[in-house]
């Protein structure tokens, strides 16, 4: 298996805020410039799907396998013999908010899955982060 985490702590969001930004999932290219479009199918909860289109690449399905409101939420991406895992924590600290995102490819073919996907969106995580982190505190 592979894992990459990134962490941050922070006091310009609250947990509130970076939580509304993920389960307003139909809007998720508004802030991510490597997402053409998504469609959250069914709720942001437990069961629910995201249909996300990819710049550049074909649509995939993410299912939501857990969902603690405001806490946690996991996600998963199926490939050909390989699934992708997307861990996102959202914990106060004394410090601050301390936002979380674990990427994990398991299967298989999951080296080739690491270098086509997820050793991208790994290496993307610092400056993604900072960018929900503005966006979440101006909108929501």
């Amino acid at each position: 298996m592979w894992t990459k985490s990134h962490s941050v702590v922070t006091r310009a969001v609250t947990r509130q805020q970076i939580w509304n930004l993920f389960a307003d999932a139909n809007h998720w290219a508004d802030w991510d410039n490597g997402v053409e479009y998504t469609k959250l199918h069914g709720k942001f909860e437990k069961g629910g799907r995201i249909e996300l289109k990819p710049a550049g690449g074909p649509k995939v399905m993410i299912s939501l396998l857990e969902v603690d409101p405001l806490r946690h939420f996991l996600d998963v991406t199926q490939f050909p013999l390989a699934k992708m895992y997307g861990d996102h924590t959202f914990e106060e600290t004394p410090d601050g908010l301390r936002i979380t995102y674990t990427i994990s490819v398991k299967g298989p073919l999951s080296f080739l899955w690491v270098k086509l996907v997820a050793s991208k969106l790994a290496a993307a995580l610092p400056q993604d982060v900072d960018k929900q982190i503005a966006v979440a505190a101006a909108r929501y």
